[in-house]
């Protein structure tokens, strides 16, 4: 039987992610001892970030899975403690960047995050399923993606992705729950039951701004901000609070929705931002014959991107029709987004072109430094 050294164990180690972090757990200083006996008998001891963790079972059963692979260990034992102050002020420092105090990483201008801000005009058009299923259909793609759930009055993003539990806190620092492979923050995870939130402007601008700043976001390929309906406090936080973040309109076929959403869209002359294009959700029901039937009647997506290119001055396209789909509606009941329980239904065909479109979009240099300097002549 081979000697099992300490190095082959690490080596093992250092291939198991932390469940919530996803960064390997010895670069993370999680892994506080690893040794094994002349019987291959490994003893390795983990560190907790919090004794709390809700996920310390996930990370037993993937370190011993890890170090059972290493030749000539017989048996594992993990023992589970839990990090110091001083080592959670190193770990909070380490995932910030080496920088100790809070700052949005988003909006630094050397972020290569793709910040989508997705609104409406009025509730009930669909907003908050489009973006969990475009989030869910990024992740699926390969993409590293996280979803803000800004909507504090009507949040829905936890049960439509199907979030489990609570964000762990590392102190000033929270650790957003995983669902999809995308990491969601909402403060339906703060709220006991079904309690409804009364906040004014300035709790929701703060809440907003911890959501941004106080969470571990990682370097994230896309942000979606599942905004609330209209042009309130929530969006001008988001223009302030990220600057570079690009609107996303949806409305419904439907004259009257169409009106509406075009003011949201409008803020964006106001904001200064850009306009990244409008989905048309409800188009159609398709009939067992082939046929179509518009219940909400038709046009109204175009008519927008029309009207809004014409206002701002550049083009804003249609980006998608998503038609009416039971199996939608059943994805975000279930917490199962359509685009993975049904991928090929009429709905989740067209929301996965919307995300790939979205997903190869080249990011501009607007808001970048350059590496550029003078020089004399």
């Amino acid at each position: 039987m081979p000697q099992v050294t300490t190095d082959a164990l690490r080596a093992a180690l250092a291939t198991v992610l932390d469940p919530e972090i996803k960064k390997p757990i010895t670069e993370l200083g999680m892994v506080e001892s690893a040794e094994a006996d002349d019987a291959g008998r490994a003893r390795v001891t983990i560190l907790l970030t919090v004794a709390a963790c809700p996920l310390k079972d996930t990370l037993t059963r993937d370190v011993t899975a890890a170090v059972s692979a290493v030749p000539g260990v017989s048996e594992v034992a993990v023992t589970l403690g839990v990090m110091s102050d001083e080592q959670r002020a190193a770990l909070r420092t380490q995932l910030r960047g080496g920088v100790a105090e809070r700052e949005i990483p988003f909006a630094a201008p050397g972020s290569l995050t793709r910040v989508y801000a997705v609104a409406s005009g009025k509730g009930g058009v669909g907003k908050s399923s489009v973006t969990a299923n475009l989030a869910a259909a990024m992740a699926a793609e390969g993409l590293r993606v996280g979803v803000v759930d800004a909507d504090i009055y009507g949040f829905s993003i936890p049960r439509m992705l199907g979030v489990q539990g609570r964000p762990t806190q590392l102190d000033d620092m929270i650790l957003p729950p995983v669902a999809h492979e995308v990491k969601v923050i909402s403060i339906g995870m703060f709220v006991p039951g079904n309690q409804p939130v009364v906040w004014r402007g300035p709790m929701l601008h703060r809440a907003l701004q911890q959501f941004l700043a106080d969470v571990f976001w990682g370097d994230l390929d896309a942000l979606l901000l599942d905004l609330p309906p209209g042009t309130g406090d929530v969006a001008i936080s988001v223009a302030q609070l990220l600057p570079n973040a690009e609107i996303l309109v949806v409305t419904t076929p439907q004259q009257a929705a169409a009106e509406v959403a075009e003011r949201a869209g409008a803020i964006a002359l106001q904001t200064h931002q850009r306009l990244v294009g409008v989905v048309e959700n409800m188009s159609w029901l398709e009939l067992p014959d082939g046929s179509r039937q518009e219940i909400f009647g038709s046009g109204g997506g175009r008519e927008v991107a029309e009207s809004l290119t014409r206002s701002i001055g550049a083009e804003v396209p249609l980006l998608g029709q998503i038609p009416l789909d039971v199996t939608l509606r059943e994805g975000a009941d279930a917490g199962m987004p359509v685009v993975l329980s049904n991928p090929t239904s009429p709905a989740a065909v067209a929301l996965r072109g919307i995300a790939r479109g979205l997903a190869t979009r080249a990011r501009g240099l607007a808001g970048r430094s350059l590496g550029l300097t003078p020089t004399g002549r």
